[in-house]
């Protein structure tokens, strides 16, 4: 587990410290629906290798934004599911979310204006 002393002084900086790669945070969009199996994981985020995802899982399992389950079977069965410190970053997300849909909403429309003129 991370320790407070290893976190920056800036909460805003704290947050980056803990989600500032574009995978942790689709990591994150994914696991917001529910618990999910590796190969689900890889699946779903299109472009990630399996080293860079099993890096991200493996700090992320450390900081305490997931949990990470396995099943004593054969194939090995291991599932990750966001902790409650985890789930607490949906409203961080919603709001990235709502802003890159206005974003994009609005530079569509700037370049269409753009053309035009």
């Amino acid at each position: 587990m991370i320790e407070l002393k290893d976190l920056p002084d800036c909460p805003v900086e704290t947050t980056l410290f803990l989600i500032s790669d574009k995978w942790k945070v689709l990591i994150i969009r994914d696991l917001l629906n529910g618990t999910m199996r590796f190969g689900e994981l890889k699946k779903s985020i299109t472009g990630i290798s399996q080293k860079v995802l099993t890096q991200h899982l493996r700090a992320m399992e450390e900081s305490g934004l997931i949990s990470r389950k396995v099943y004593a079977q054969v194939p090995p069965k291991v599932e990750y599911t966001l902790t409650e410190t985890g789930m607490s970053l949906k409203p961080v997300l919603d709001a990235m979310w709502h802003w890159g849909l206005k974003y994009k909403s609005n530079n569509t429309d700037n370049r269409k204006t753009s053309k035009r003129d």
